[in-house]
């Protein structure tokens, strides 16, 4: 197992997968930014962030998500994780598939370390 980024990073996307809202944002700062395939726009602060994720886990199914490449870095009470990520989900009746350089940026609150950055958006396919 990694380290303690990369625990984070896999106990975020159990949240996901499991669709829980409530965790996926408490696992957030209040200034938390984040962009994804579905929203194709930053989002700034915990509210709005909040709003969306209450709203996309009732959009989708069947999420499953795996990390691969992971490289995590600390600079104090600042962690930055990158990784690969594969993801399924079904959305609105059509399955999806995500192949995605991630990067996540937490920051040490307390004893935990919540997600400040969430930056996730797939590549297009190479072309043969």
């Amino acid at each position: 197992m990694g380290g303690a980024l990369e625990i984070a990073t896999r106990q975020y996307f159990d949240f996901v997968d499991r669709k829980d809202a409530e965790a996926i944002i408490r696992a957030g700062t209040e200034d938390i930014q984040a962009v994804d395939e579905i929203s194709r726009r930053w989002m700034r602060g915990i509210d709005e962030l909040g709003a969306y994720i209450r709203h996309v886990v009732n959009m989708v199914e069947d999420v499953h998500t795996s990390i691969s490449n992971v490289k995590e870095t600390l600079l104090g009470d600042i962690g930055i994780l990158t990784c690969w990520i594969e993801q399924d989900y079904t959305l609105e009746g059509k399955d999806q598939h995500v192949s995605a350089p991630t990067t996540v940026v937490f920051r040490r609150e307390g004893n935990a370390w919540k997600v400040g950055l969430f930056h996730s958006l797939p590549l297009p396919p190479e072309e043969n």
